[in-house]
């Protein structure tokens, strides 16, 4: 990543940008509760600049979860982030709860592939899949 902050297309980024989200890091997704104030936790993230397309997968029953499902059809904006020491990496989107079983099965391969296990089984799960609108980063 270039040594300054700056901010690129997410449908585009560069290969240091690429290669930081493809290291293995515990990054954070923030949601809004309804009352307005920030839920931040930390969560296993995927990037997909092809689709345009950031992935977390959790059970339905989570707090992000129906963060999401409270904001409706249109969904919620959030961010999701990880940290390296000074290297930082976000990304901006609009965040919908998807339990469709094949969108469900992508985002747990793309989870095996970055965190190299597997998800722990869970009847429950969803993927908050966010719709990318910008990317950030300083390295």
């Amino acid at each position: 990543m270039a040594t300054t902050r700056y901010t690129l297309d997410p449908g585009a980024p560069d290969a240091p940008y690429l290669s930081f989200w493809r290291e293995r890091h515990v990054c954070t997704l923030t949601t809004l509760r309804p009352d307005g104030t920030p839920h931040v936790v930390p969560v296993g993230v995927t990037y997909d600049p092809e689709a345009r397309l950031a992935r977390v997968i959790t059970s339905r029953t989570s707090t992000k979860a129906k963060n999401v499902l409270a904001a409706g059809e249109e969904g919620m904006p959030v961010a999701v982030c990880q940290v390296d020491g000074r290297r930082w990496a976000t990304l901006e989107g609009r965040a919908r709860v998807r339990t469709e079983p094949e969108r469900v099965a992508e985002a747990e391969r793309r989870y095996t592939e970055r965190y190299r296990r597997a998800p722990r089984e869970n009847p429950l799960r969803v993927v908050i899949e966010i719709e990318l609108t910008r990317a950030l980063g300083r390295g």
